[in-house]
């Protein structure tokens, strides 16, 4: 599975935690036909969303760490099933980029699920989409991203009411240390869709993913991991938060250009606010919602700035 070259927010990673490094796309369509890949990345976007909040949901079942550990292991059997992986002929240096990947995953989507336990849906995400915004302000290194970063620290300052009293320090923690998981998920996806063809990589890495929080999730829940009721539920949050986005990215980045994709994907804050008021009843003030808008302009203002980079550097290279 390749992914696009640029580092923006949620580029590489496709959603947020959709686990889904996403296709290379092709030749961009046209006005008339774009509609249709722009509804299928808005309705993975909704999915996601809509699984963490079912997983949050689910947490009082089983716990932030069992939660992770259904929804790495469910999604894993499903994509190994799917893909079908060739396990030979790989290289140690193949193998390491899958690990490293997989822990990656591991990591973000395990900080990600303790934050999601203490603060609300909305301002989780928020926090976390600073990982990969940063990321495409440091590859960028332009000076207009200063404006998209200090629109971002804007709107991180109105989020956390100066001082982030309205929070749980911790679940901040979280989020901002799963924002850099993510960050590193963005790296390593793209060197593992160099590596390996399709999505082999991505169904090895979430192999490894399981493999490596089984025992977490293990200890935490024990038998309430057996439950039939919930691992249903589990299973659910996997197919939404990871296979259904995953095969939508999939279909939408044939005839998506990966620049629009990424835009796209600057929304999920907002998506994850409105799934969280919709699904656990977790409203938004006003400075929360300003925060929220001020940090997805940011996302998109960096997504544009690296694309117009990229035109740049393409043109200058035609001439």
């Amino acid at each position: 599975m390749t992914t696009p070259s640029a580092a923006t927010p949620s580029t590489a990673s496709g959603q947020a935690h959709g686990l889904a490094a996403p296709a290379q796309p092709g030749a961009p369509g046209g006005r008339r036909g774009s509609l249709g890949p722009v509804g299928l990345v808005l309705a993975g976007g909704i999915s996601v969303q809509f699984g963490g909040a079912l997983a949050v949901t689910l947490m009082p079942r089983a716990g932030a760490l069992g939660v992770v550990t259904l929804r790495l292991l469910v999604a894993a059997v499903v994509l190994m099933v799917l893909c079908r992986p060739r396990l030979r002929g790989h290289s140690r240096a193949d193998w390491g980029t899958v690990i490293v990947f997989g822990l990656a995953m591991a990591a973000m989507n395990g900080l990600f699920y303790q934050s999601v336990a203490r603060i609300p849906l909305g301002p989780a995400v928020t926090l976390e989409v600073l990982g990969p915004l940063a990321l495409s302000v440091l590859a960028s290194r332009r000076a207009v991203n200063l404006v998209w970063a200090a629109l971002a620290l804007a709107g991180v300052f109105l989020l956390g009411g100066g001082g982030f009293s309205g929070l749980d320090p911790l679940g901040v923690a979280f989020a901002l240390a799963a924002g850099a998981m993510w960050a590193a998920y963005i790296v390593f996806s793209a060197r593992t869709g160099r590596r390996f063809p399709q999505a082999d990589g991505l169904a090895l890495a979430m192999a490894v993913a399981a493999v490596l929080f089984l025992p977490l999730g293990v200890l935490e829940s024990g038998t309430k991991l057996l439950d039939p009721t919930t691992f249903a539920l589990g299973a659910a949050v996997a197919v939404l938060s990871s296979v259904l986005p995953y095969t939508l990215e999939l279909l939408a980045l044939r005839r998506l250009p990966a620049s629009t994709f990424a835009i796209l994907m600057s929304l999920e804050p907002a998506l994850a606010a409105t799934a969280g008021f919709l699904v656990l009843d977790q409203a938004l003030a006003a400075t929360e919602a300003a925060a929220i808008a001020l940090v997805i302009a940011a996302s998109m203002g960096a997504v544009r700035t690296q694309v117009g980079r990229g035109r740049a550097r393409k043109a200058a290279g035609g001439s």
